[in-house]
């Protein structure tokens, strides 16, 4: 069978100008998800990156993070946990807020979501400055887990993000764009 590269994933992600305003190139992920290979190697390569760490949850924030999270959970032989924006979940949570370019936003996660203790790896599709997953990692420690680290498909290392992330554990991009 066939083996894709880094760069082979790479070159399955278009790059959309000016979206979702002038001057942005969009790293559009749904032509890699729509191949089962590039998928699979997606995943493989999040997994493996952790395969060694002891991980009890994996927190996918909403929503391109549920598309990774869940794969990996399953393979990871973990439970799943939905980092969701706010009044999405139906029972008492746990709220986080963080500072976007103009304003602020929340995310949070059921109160019983984590014991306390449990280990948590944080996965989404993309990091960009840093301020969604480093409430997602403080929405962690604040549920009373452990947090493992914080696992990206795509880092765009231009915007710095991953300064934020000091004390978030082992954090990894399969693949990294200025």
């Amino acid at each position: 069978m066939e083996t894709l590269s880094i760069e082979d994933v790479k070159n399955k992600i278009r790059a959309v100008r000016d979206f979702p305003k002038e001057g942005i190139i969009f790293r559009d992920i749904t032509t890699a998800l729509k191949d089962a290979k590039t998928m699979k190697v997606m995943v493989d390569w999040l997994c493996d990156a952790y395969k060694d760490c002891k991980i009890d949850y994996i927190a996918g924030i909403e929503s391109r993070g549920f598309i990774f999270g869940m794969p990996m959970a399953y393979k990871l032989n973990c439970g799943f946990v939905p980092i969701r924006k706010p009044n999405k979940l139906p029972a008492e949570t746990i709220k986080e807020s963080y500072d976007l370019e103009y304003g602020s936003d929340m995310i949070e996660i059921h109160a019983d979501a984590i014991e306390k203790g449990a280990n948590v790896l944080v996965v989404d599709d993309l990091l960009a400055t840093g301020g969604t997953a480093k409430a997602a990692a403080n929405l962690i420690k604040k549920a009373g887990g452990n947090l493992v680290g914080v696992a990206f498909l795509i880092e765009l290392t231009a915007l710095k993000g991953k300064e934020k992330l000091e004390n978030c554990g082992k954090i990894i991009s399969m693949l990294q764009y200025r």
